[in-house]
């Protein structure tokens, strides 16, 4: 009967530590962590780019600031500016889009970043089907138009112009660096001296108005601009 007794506990014994092994080892085995989602990578422009921006809206007469490569209010504004003539978002960053649409080369990084759609401006004309119950042919369209004329672009002297202005004012004693038609801050201050002393608007920019006053042909394309210019600011005045 002991012996009985003796054997029924091993067994016992045998059994709950079979399964406290089982248990632990169920207990120890690492749960697997799901791997956290990738982040989508941001656009950035580098100060070359920057630079190469700033030089151009210094060109077209948006930007009067330095060609550094820094950012600024003066800066963002000029860029939102451009944006909104070129059918872009008015973001005021050098997005993507703005890049390529101002022919900028970009960056092997950034060519894997897709142009974000928010950066493009929607279209703002939306066309409706013909109501196939009505008797009348007409089509029905909603349009919504923006008041007043689309402003032109800015004017833009050529190089062959600048440099044929370089040497008036040379010969006017009012510049000393060379006729080469490259833009610079000495030429800036020079054509605006010259603006003071004839009666024109004092901006130091070669518009049309300082050349006409030099005698400086414009181009037939140039002539156009100027009169939808004038167009514009007419449109744009306010009426008595």
């Amino acid at each position: 009967m002991l012996r009985k007794v003796l054997l029924l506990l091993s067994f016992s014994l045998i059994f709950a530590s079979a399964t406290f092994a089982q248990g632990t080892s169920d207990s120890v085995s690492p749960a697997a962590t799901p791997e956290p989602a990738k982040k989508s990578a941001t656009f950035r422009s580098t100060k070359s780019q920057v630079i190469e921006a700033q030089t151009l809206l210094k060109a077209k007469k948006l930007y009067s600031g330095d060609a550094t490569g820094t950012s600024s209010t003066e800066w963002k504004t000029s860029v939102k500016i451009y944006q909104g003539d070129n059918g872009l978002a008015k973001t005021g960053s050098l997005n993507r889009a703005t890049l390529e649409k101002m022919e900028i080369k970009l960056t092997d990084k950034q060519k894997d970043i897709p142009v974000d759609p928010k950066h493009l401006a929607i279209s703002e004309t939306k066309a409706t089907k013909t109501d196939k119950l009505s008797t009348s042919p007409t089509t029905k369209a909603e349009t919504k138009t923006t008041v007043g004329p689309k402003r032109p672009a800015p004017f833009q002297a050529g190089k062959d112009q600048i440099t044929a202005l370089q040497t008036k004012l040379k010969d006017a004693k009012l510049f000393t660096g060379n006729a080469d038609g490259e833009r610079s801050d000495a030429l800036k201050d020079a054509v605006k001296k010259y603006q003071e002393t004839n009666g024109l608007s004092a901006t130091g920019g070669i518009n049309a108005a300082t050349l006409g006053k030099m005698g400086i042909a414009l181009t037939d394309k140039q002539k156009e601009q100027v009169a939808a210019q004038a167009a514009y600011d007419a449109a744009k005045a306010p009426k008595n």
